[in-house]
């Protein structure tokens, strides 16, 4: 009985079992073929909307500049140098790396013995040759006396000779006295030309004496130079730099000792392309003098300074490119010679000009503006100038349009987006102002101070508006039509 009951048990669970599943099998076949028997229909699909920040496209007149690196350098400088060789006795306390010197100082003395020693020389040759120039004019004033007495002596000879010649036409002379007249004569010549020639070599003895004299002083002055040039004095104010010289050392002539440069004449030297010094140039084919900005920043600290363009250089370096410009600086505080400082150069005005992101232009040199329908159109632009992250583009293309600020491979031409940004809204109209009246201002005061279910604060607000020359025509109006109502 137990074996019969267990087998019955199996057959009714056997038979549920097939029941379920031929029950699961209509269920399924009648669901295919409703879903066989349906038509299909299209998936209706909504329009992707994109998110994109905009700037409102507002013409302007900018002012573009280029930004350049240089270097800064000084106007003044010079070289100090020892003019003669010698053991350096005396230095100036001043005289080392950075030390401030005024014009005038003396900055270094040399070891000047022989340098005296060859002045004493000198002044001893210099006496000796006004002695000899004072002998030399006594002994041709000794000589011209003695060349006057030859020339009387000969004028005596010759009256003589002539009287003897009278006396022998008369008779009365004789030839012997006549012979003895002539020899005196020619004895009187030969002692005149003696004394010219003693005269003649007396004055170029003084000649002589004259030009060592002359020598002689050329040689004192020399060594008074040499003396001199044994000081070092500073021919302006400035900064000691390049210092390479101790008290008690040896220099040799023309060795540098330091270098000198004025720390309030300072410029800026910095090159340019050959298009940025095209836009630098005026109607006069010249370099204008543009305005300049130099920045040092160092671990977030900046140094700035202004300054102006003074020249450019007359050619280009071998190897070289661009433009090498030269720029005064003023009131450089903190900068130095030799600084490697960023500097802005301000063109000529751009008007009408809007200032953009660089990510807002694309390749084909278009930009993308909401359109109607907040769909997106691609419009060429002019590009102007790039300024660092921003671009500078022609104005009267997108004057008052909303701009995309950045690009995505995602938008394009068509695209409908919705606009976020400061500019998207036209900025808020100025409301409208009316001047009042001495009565109509007092009546509309006497409503509001007689209105005592308005606010306090409202109250006081509108009255101080009402106390003004001019009022919002919205606030007068809006008590107006209370007082008539």
């Amino acid at each position: 009985m137990r074996f019969l009951r267990q087998s019955l048990m199996g057959l009714f669970l056997l038979a549920v079992t097939l029941g379920l599943l031929a029950a699961a099998v209509q269920v399924f076949s009648s669901a295919l073929n409703e879903r066989m028997s349906q038509e299909p229909r299209a998936q209706q699909q909504r329009e992707r909307v994109f998110t994109v920040n905009v700037q409102r496209a507002d013409p302007m007149t900018v002012t573009p500049k280029i930004a350049v690196f240089g270097q800064v350098e000084s106007q003044r400088s010079l070289d100090i140098r020892a003019s003669s060789g010698g053991v350096i006795r005396n230095l100036a306390t001043t005289f080392q790396d950075g030390g401030r010197i005024s014009q005038g100082q003396l900055l270094a003395q040399l070891d000047t013995a022989d340098a005296e020693d060859a002045r004493a020389r000198a002044q001893s040759d210099l006496r000796t040759a006004q002695s000899e120039v004072r002998e030399a004019t006594q002994a041709l004033e000794i000589a011209r006396a003695e060349w006057d007495a030859a020339v009387e002596q000969l004028t005596l000879r010759e009256k003589a000779l002539a009287r003897q010649r009278d006396l022998e036409s008369r008779g009365v002379g004789t030839a012997a006295a006549i012979e003895t007249a002539e020899l005196n004569l020619s004895n009187a010549r030969q002692q005149e030309l003696s004394r010219r020639q003693a005269a003649a070599q007396s004055e170029a003895r003084l000649d002589q004496a004259g030009n060592q004299v002359e020598r002689a002083k050329i040689a004192e002055a020399e060594a008074n130079r040499n003396l001199a040039d044994r000081q070092i004095f500073a021919e302006f104010d400035g900064t000691l730099s390049d210092v390479n010289v101790v008290e008690g050392g040896l220099v040799s002539a023309n060795e540098r000792l330091a270098r000198l440069i004025d720390p309030n004449a300072l410029e800026v030297s910095f090159r340019v392309s050959t298009a940025q010094y095209a836009r630098l140039l005026d109607a006069s084919g010249g370099v204008r003098l543009a305005n300049v900005e130099v920045v040092l920043e160092v671990s977030g600290v900046k140094l700035q300074a202004a300054g102006q363009i003074s020249r450019d250089s007359a050619a280009v370096g071998e190897g070289q490119t661009g433009r090498l410009i030269f720029a005064t600086l003023s009131e450089a505080r903190g900068l130095k010679p030799g600084d490697f400082v960023s500097v802005f150069v301000d063109e000529a005005e751009l008007t009408n000009a809007v200032a953009l992101p660089s990510s807002a232009l694309d390749a084909q040199g278009r930009v993308l503006v909401v359109g109607e329908g907040e769909r997106l159109d691609a419009i060429p632009v002019t590009l102007l100038r790039r300024q660092g992250d921003q671009i500078l583009v022609a104005g009267r293309e997108v004057a008052g349009k909303l701009v995309v600020t950045r690009l995505t491979p995602l938008l394009g031409a068509g695209i409908r987006v919705k606009p976020v940004g400061e500019s998207v809204a036209p900025p808020p109209e100025q409301p409208a102002m009316v001047e009042l009246s001495d009565g109509r201002r007092a009546k509309l005061l006497a409503f509001v101070e007689s209105n005592q279910r308005m606010p306090a604060d409202r109250k006081a607000r509108i009255l101080e508006q009402l106390a003004q020359p001019s009022v919002p025509a919205q606030v007068v109006n809006r008590l107006e039509q209370r007082m008539g109502g």
